[in-house]
């Protein structure tokens, strides 16, 4: 019986049902005839024809009762199968749903890889915009140099530089890293001193927060920056008192913003402030102390104040040294900070000390090919220039150029020749008095090269060539310097726009508005509400 299917069941009722009506419809003929058959005789007379009759009856009450029942237990087993039906339906559509949860949820995760990329995309571009503006800077230098080439090469060759770049040599990550801990994970001969001395990461609001000021800063809406900045510092010294690593993480960017906007008093306070509560709340030897020491360093290098940022950063160089190791790269980070503030002070035997140290940290942690390796020797090449080292400049400009060279098409050959090799053979051609041979195909691969710090190289080494009076040479360069920044220009424009209009829509769908209303209709007290409220914070 328990191996009988719903089918099988059903089939069964039913014969029940027909036999039992069958039984019925028999049993009521008989009772009929019966009934016939003793009418008009006596009650004495023919007491076995009544007899029949009254049990016949009462089986016939019987056999209804049995159809009855037969009929409900039909009708209960195929509302029964019903309902089994409906189960399995919901069960099946519980199932499409939990699916569709699952994709979402990829969907989602990748989504956010994909704003991740786009910020460090948006990060790449700010910093390739400010070598155009510093590249269109010194062009009035070059042509100073053209219309008086005598005067200049007496003077000795001044090296173009990216210290208006790099702010000091604080790139994004120092003023305020945001993105992940307070710095990057550490060595893993140095992972547990660093975990001991950490213990505190910024909240992912707050690193949204953070995303969403420097985008408005970049664009100068500093009229909802400011406000926005403000308001969640209040909700957050209201749930978490003054004293917070948090509240100290508001005024950091408070003060960031304000010292973009120039306003170098406000901004010091600030960072003071929020130095004093990270050195209450974490300890002095916190690298949330060393970021906060960077940005003060920062500030006071843009006031000219070099002198006093020396010292500010030299202790977040200690604090690195302790937390990370000697050999960590973001030692060589701030190593690279402190060489330029010396530089600025004359200190040039300071300067080659640090910036060698940080180059041979990059050179073993991150390997040859990793771009700081470069910008340390650009930058350790301009420090010998001021020295009047021109030999040993040239020899890192060559370095750099012909390592770049050689990762991008292969190795050095006579077919394959660096840049800088073209531009000094073609010097050597002309005053010979021959046609300047190019390899054309080598020629245009070398004007691919997409990188700011080979492009601020180029320029470097044209400068020091013109200054000797490799005066083709230096052309050679600069042309390759030139095309390269009209072949890449238009691709770089094009990203920045995506990226921006990517930013901008998902910004909108978090607030449950869209771009257009964000930027147009809606109001500056509005939009800052919503935003507080996408972050969590109270408006």
């Amino acid at each position: 019986m328990s191996n009988m299917s719903q089918d099988d069941v059903t089939t069964g009722l039913r014969t029940v049902q027909q036999g039992l009506e069958a039984l019925r419809e028999e049993h009521s003929a008989i009772s009929n005839t019966l009934e016939t058959s003793v009418k008009g005789v006596k009650e004495d007379e023919a007491p076995l024809p009544k007899q029949k009759l009254t049990q016949i009856n009462d089986n016939l009450e019987k056999l209804i009762g049995g159809v009855d029942e037969t009929s409900l237990m039909l009708m209960v087993f195929q509302l029964t199968q019903g309902m089994d039906a409906q189960h399995q339906k919901y069960q099946a559509q519980r199932r499409r749903l939990c699916q569709e949860n699952a994709w979402l949820r990829d969907e989602l995760s990748s989504t956010q890889i994909k704003l991740q990329q786009s910020e460090q995309m948006v990060a790449q571009l700010e910093e390739e915009n400010k070598h155009l503006k510093y590249m269109a800077s010194i062009k009035q230098f070059d042509d100073g140099a053209q219309n008086d080439t005598k005067a200049v090469a007496d003077s000795g060759p001044q090296p173009v530089t990216n210290e208006t770049l790099q702010e000091l040599g604080f790139g994004p990550e120092d003023e305020e890293d945001l993105n992940t801990s307070q710095f990057a994970q550490p060595t893993p001969a140095h992972s547990m001193a660093a975990s001991a001395n950490v213990g505190y990461e910024i909240p992912a609001r707050l690193r949204t927060l953070h995303n969403l000021v420097i985008q408005y800063a970049s664009q100068g809406r500093y009229e909802v920056a400011v406000p926005l900045c403000k308001q969640a510092l209040e909700d957050l010294e209201k749930t978490s008192g003054h004293d917070h690593p948090d509240v100290a993480t508001m005024l950091n960017i408070l003060a960031l913003v304000y010292r973009d906007q120039n306003k170098y008093k406000e901004a010091a306070n600030l960072l003071n402030e929020a130095l004093s509560i990270r050195e209450k709340c974490l300890g002095e030897s916190h690298p949330a102390v060393a970021a906060t020491l960077n940005n003060l360093a920062v500030l006071f290098g843009k006031r000219g104040k070099f002198k006093d940022a020396e010292p500010l950063c030299k202790r977040a160089l200690e604090i690195r040294e302790k937390v990370l190791g000697d050999d960590h790269p973001d030692v060589a980070k701030q190593l690279n900070n402190l060489a330029l503030l010396c530089q600025n002070q004359g200190k040039y035997e300071e300067v080659e000390k640090y910036y060698k140290r940080a180059l041979e940290i990059y050179e073993r942690k991150l390997g040859p090919d990793d771009p700081n390796v470069a910008k340390t020797k650009n930058n350790l090449s301009s420090a010998y220039l001021k020295q009047g080292k021109y030999k040993e400049a040239e020899e890192l400009y060559k370095q750099i150029l012909t390592r770049a060279h050689e990762k991008e098409f292969g190795q050095i050959s006579g077919d394959n020749k660096p840049i800088w090799q073209i531009a000094e053979e073609r010097e050597e051609n002309k005053h010979r008095g021959e046609t300047a041979a190019v390899n054309e195909p080598t020629w245009a691969k070398a004007a691919k090269v997409d990188s700011p710090t080979v492009t601020t190289t180029l320029k470097n080494l044209g400068a020091l060539y013109r200054r000797q009076g490799k005066y083709e040479a230096a052309e050679t360069l600069e042309d390759v310097a030139l095309r390269a920044k009209k072949q890449h220009e238009p691709l770089r424009s094009g990203a920045l726009s995506g990226v921006d209009e990517m930013s901008q829509s998902m910004m909108a769908s978090n607030i449950g508005g869209s771009r257009s209303s964000m930027t147009t209709s809606t109001s500056q007290t509005g939009l800052k509400n919503k935003l507080m409220n996408a972050l969590g914070f109270n408006s």
